[in-house]
């Protein structure tokens, strides 16, 4: 097998600047989605089954609907419908973050669970509200359990963010696409994506694994 290295050359700057792209769709969904994420995952824990109905659909969905086809209805239908026109990059911070908070809501809803109800309890012995218990007793313990689940969710979402090259977003598998489109050529585009998307997620997997092990001494 022959590389061109000659187009690799090409495109370098393509993916430069699609894979700084694909660092910014995935850090805005990743922030969006775990603000999101806790609001739905404390909304589904209300003992109330009304109140927390809404909270129930939102996941199921979101869960139970592929990620691609949530891209194109948001794209197509959603943001036209909100600002007159289609725009690629709020549709995919949209698709992602809303994807994402249905699962971070389910990490979160297991972490506070995860706590024995005896820390709740105590909290509220000592004069704090629920909000407070909640904020200063609850949240800081289940937050180091939630770690490797978050962190494995986050991980998915930076290679979840490649789908938003359908709507021609210009991250980083949409100069993949370009290059084998214009050349035919399948590995130089799609190996150099791959390995960009690995030294990504790596590079998050050692930063999320040396937080683990501080907050694990803390």
């Amino acid at each position: 097998m022959d590389i061109r290295w000659d187009i690799l050359a090409e495109y370098a700057p393509f993916f430069a600047k699609g894979t700084l792209l694909t660092i910014g769709l995935s850090i805005a969904s990743i922030l969006i989605g775990t603000v999101l994420g806790l609001f739905i995952g404390l909304g589904k824990m209300v003992q109330n089954k009304w109140l927390a109905f809404p909270f129930k659909a939102y996941i199921t969905f979101f869960r139970g609907t592929p990620l691609l086809v949530q891209i194109l209805l948001i794209h197509f239908g959603l943001i036209p419908l909100i600002i007159g026109e289609t725009n690629g990059i709020i549709a995919g911070i949209t698709a992602l973050s809303l994807n994402s908070a249905a699962y971070v809501a389910e990490i979160f809803r297991a972490g506070i669970q995860s706590i024995d109800k005896g820390q709740m309890e105590a909290a509220r012995s000592l004069g704090m509200n629920h909000v407070q218990a909640m904020r200063f007793v609850i949240l800081p313990q289940a937050i180091k359990r939630m770690i490797p689940p978050l962190g494995n969710e986050f991980i998915v979402l930076i290679k979840d963010s490649s789908l938003v090259a359908i709507i021609a977003v210009k991250e980083l598998m949409y100069w993949g696409q370009a290059m084998q489109g214009q050349y035919y050529r399948a590995w130089e585009p799609y190996i150099t994506a791959a390995l960009i998307y690995l030294v990504l997620t790596f590079s998050l997997s050692l930063l999320l694994n040396q937080l683990e092990r501080r907050l694990a001494t803390e």
